[in-house]
């Protein structure tokens, strides 16, 4: 079974970075493919950033592409995702899932990820 815990989220001001970092436990990490979604309040759970298990592929969404970035440490067991310029609308729960059954890069729903972190709150002041 796959742990994942988030960390790194907290309150910025827009244009702020920021970095979240996802560690794993209790699997393969390298056969892990890993992504970023985000929730706001009353809002569903929203795809960010995906990596493949080898870091060599990333896809991301159109609100976010240019803006943040997803990386991979597999020798830590850790995917970040890098947040630059960040804005008020970015405001959310931030989750790390991973998933073994879904490697291509139309692997964006949340259907598609059986293990996921418990969060961490991201929020951005205007």
């Amino acid at each position: 079974q796959v742990q994942l815990v988030e960390s790194g989220g907290g309150l910025v001001q827009a244009g702020d970075s920021l970095r979240l970092s996802c560690a794993a436990s209790g699997g393969t990490f390298r056969n892990l493919a890993m992504a970023w979604f985000h929730q706001a309040p009353g809002k569903e759970r929203e795809f960010l950033a995906r990596i493949s298990w080898t870091g060599s592929n990333t896809n991301y969404a159109d609100s976010v592409k240019g803006r943040f970035t997803i990386s991979r440490d597999n020798a830590k067991n850790t995917v970040y995702l890098q947040m630059n310029s960040l804005k008020p609308e970015d405001t959310a729960v931030y989750y790390c899932a991973a998933t073994v059954r879904c490697y291509s890069s139309r692997c964006n729903s949340t259907s598609d990820y059986e293990y996921w972190g418990q969060g961490t709150q991201v929020t951005v002041s205007s």
